[in-house]
């Protein structure tokens, strides 16, 4: 039972090299100081519950000290009915009695504690997946989501594991070791109780020590089984590129050499755990051998009952079931807290991008909705700088077109504005960062949520949630009428599509929409800023994946929808910004043009170097379809 116990406990994550250092690094009673507000919300059950523990394990020490009265009320003369009748009688019903009370002060402490248990669980897990959505998309970009979502699910199993272990167990196990101390000192010699002492002593000092160090070989293979579920994860997740490139056999190895490091871990787990099992055993048996042997003496030498022999019996039965789960209750018990720690360690993770104290919003039916980059300087890293000194205005209700080619700091603007990162360089505090501003605001003194709350987006790379049709659509605005969504739908062009399948706005999209083409995901991505309606709106390679008579047709929409909006438009075909108010030119993080499209082609520098291209490439492939 104590290898089940052991082999189904809880993992102990690391997903992260940092977060399992800074895990290791942290002591249990800070782990410990962390969960007891959670509990103590609920301090009142917890005291009832540690009134009813009390009494469950008094009535469990009565029973032996029932028995031994029992047993020697059976010692009486035959025939003599008043004895034989009435006194093991009333006995046997008080055994009985202590029995059910036993039971009954466990279940009610079991059942008035779960409130709490189960409280304290959805508290941490509610505040860790409201904290993981607040942190910067820096942290994001850099995790591994199949290691951090098992660090969340062992840490909120690791709650109620180490709440049942220590509550429930551990606590009691105490009690009731002090209670058999008391009687044994106090009603026979005071060498049963140092025998009791002597063993749990060397016991406890065993189990520590072996757990200890074999804690090594657990986590080790806790390791390789986060890194073989993150592998396993990303393979899934990226099921076509595998596809594509018909490496299933090499993800296959990839996945069993992770399999064969956690199973060789796994063995030395066991290994260390026989031998840690073996020496409690021994333990356990000396002292038991020793405690009967006394008490045997004693019976002989009259010195004692046979009703006090089988009490001390009884009692070192009840002291060596607890005793003999000590080891795995212990070990639960450090897997709970580490589990547990790993949680807290992302909760304490910093939040790159804060609300500043007293923050307030943006300014709500705000009339004017002008953003403004005012020399802004920037770098993902300190070591390359991404944005030099940018600087442009998006008036209240016009159009601003950045093109550009690839790397050239285009989609870091919308981020900026996102506020998914501040303006500045990490590392280089003297550079001049500029700000940001919105309505005259500078964001980082308003708070993210109104920002994102004012901006809508229709991002290059749409990804979709495994639900409906609906679902996603009606993601822009939460609450929204099936009414709202169709319309949205109408207005991306995509209303038909959705009614032409079987199930219609409940049909399935699947894991990231991958059961949609590309130019489905990006009209149902543009449906769903529509139908959020914001003032203000960042078209970020929009209609990339459609084809040319449907990017015609969602352009004139985009325009109506862009209309009175303050609109930021990222392109790299050329064709679908010539109605922009002004365009921007950026080369390497720099803006190097500026001006209408008619401006900008007179002007014969880059922009119209870049139409010249595009125009005569859009040209060929006209010519090879005509051809075809």
């Amino acid at each position: 039972m104590r290898r089940g116990a052991e082999l189904s406990s809880p993992s102990l994550p690391t997903s992260a090299a940092t977060a399992a250092a800074a895990g290791r690094g942290r002591s249990d009673w800070n782990t410990l100081t962390r969960l007891f507000p959670y509990l103590w919300e609920y301090k009142w059950r917890a005291i009832a519950a540690l009134l009813f523990m009390v009494g469950a394990k008094l009535a469990n020490v009565g029973v032996p000290f029932l028995l031994k009265h029992l047993v020697d009320a059976m010692d009486v003369k035959a025939g003599d009915p008043k004895a034989v009748l009435v006194v093991p009688v009333a006995l046997l019903f008080g055994y009985g009695l202590l029995r059910l009370s036993t039971s009954l002060f466990t279940e009610l402490r079991e059942l008035v504690f779960s409130k709490a248990t189960q409280g304290a669980t959805r508290s941490i897990a509610l505040q860790t997946f409201r904290h993981l959505h607040a942190l910067s998309l820096r942290f994001h970009l850099e995790r591994q989501t199949g290691g951090m979502t098992r660090d969340i699910e062992r840490g909120v199993r690791g709650i109620e594991s180490l709440i049942s272990y220590s509550l429930y167990s551990i606590v009691p196990t105490l009690i009731e070791v002090a209670l058999v101390l008391t009687i044994l000192a106090v009603k026979f010699d005071v060498w049963f109780a140092w025998i009791t002492i002597a063993a749990l002593v060397v016991y406890i000092v065993f189990t520590v020590s072996i757990t200890e160090w074999r804690t090594k070989f657990r986590r080790e293979a806790n390791e390789h089984d986060s890194a073989a579920h993150t592998r396993a994860v990303d393979s899934l997740l990226n099921y076509e590129t595998v596809k594509y490139f018909n490496n299933e056999e090499f993800e296959a190895r990839r996945y069993d050499e992770s399999l064969d490091r956690y199973r060789r871990s796994r063995i030395k787990a066991q290994t260390t755990l026989s031998m840690l099992n073996i020496g409690q055993q021994l333990i356990i048996a000396i002292s038991l051998v020793a405690m009967l042997y006394r008490a045997t003496l004693g019976v002989v030498e009259g010195r004692m009952t046979l009703g006090d022999l089988v009490m001390i019996n009884a009692y070192m039965i009840q002291l060596y079931i607890p005793l003999n789960f000590l080891g795995v209750l212990y070990r639960e018990i450090k897997q709970s807290l580490t589990d547990l720690d790993k949680m807290f360690v992302l909760m304490e993770k910093e939040r790159e991008v804060a609300d500043q104290p007293g923050a307030t919003g943006l300014p709500q039916g705000a009339a004017d909705w002008t953003v403004r980059f005012e020399h802004v300087n920037f770098a993902y890293e300190g070591d390359r700088q991404i944005l030099h000194d940018v600087s442009f205005e998006i008036p209240s209700g016009r159009t601003v077109a950045v093109v550009g080619p690839s790397g050239s700091g285009k989609s870091t603007l919308a981020r900026l504005l996102y506020r998914f990162y501040d303006v500045g360089i990490p590392g280089r505090p003297t550079v001049e960062t500029g700000r940001i501003t919105i309505a005259g605001r500078d964001v980082r003194e308003v708070t993210q949520s109104s920002v994102r709350q004012a901006i809508g987006i229709v991002p290059q790379d749409t990804v979709l949630f495994n639900d409906t049709v609906e679902y996603n659509i009606a993601y822009g605005r939460p609450g929204s009428t099936r009414a709202q969504v169709e319309e949205a739908a109408r207005a991306a062009r995509i209303h038909a599509f959705i009614e032409s399948t079987p199930k219609g706005y409940q049909t399935m999209v699947g894991e990231r929409g991958l059961k949609l083409s590309g130019g489905e995901k990006q009209r149902v991505a543009i449906a769903r800023t529509l139908l959020k309606d914001p003032p203000i709106v960042i078209f970020d390679e929009a209609t990339s994946a459609l084809d040319s008579a449907n990017e015609r047709a969602i352009q004139a929409e985009l325009r109506t929808a862009a209309q009175n909006k303050t609109t930021l438009v990222i392109a790299h075909r050329l064709s679908t910004v010539v109605d922009a108010h002004e365009i921007l030119v950026m080369e390497a993080g720099r803006i190097i043009e500026r001006g209408t499209h008619q401006q900008l082609l007179a002007r014969a520098g880059r922009y119209a170097d870049m139409w010249a291209l595009q125009q005569s490439a859009e040209g060929e492939k006209f010519s090879e379809v005509i051809g075809m």
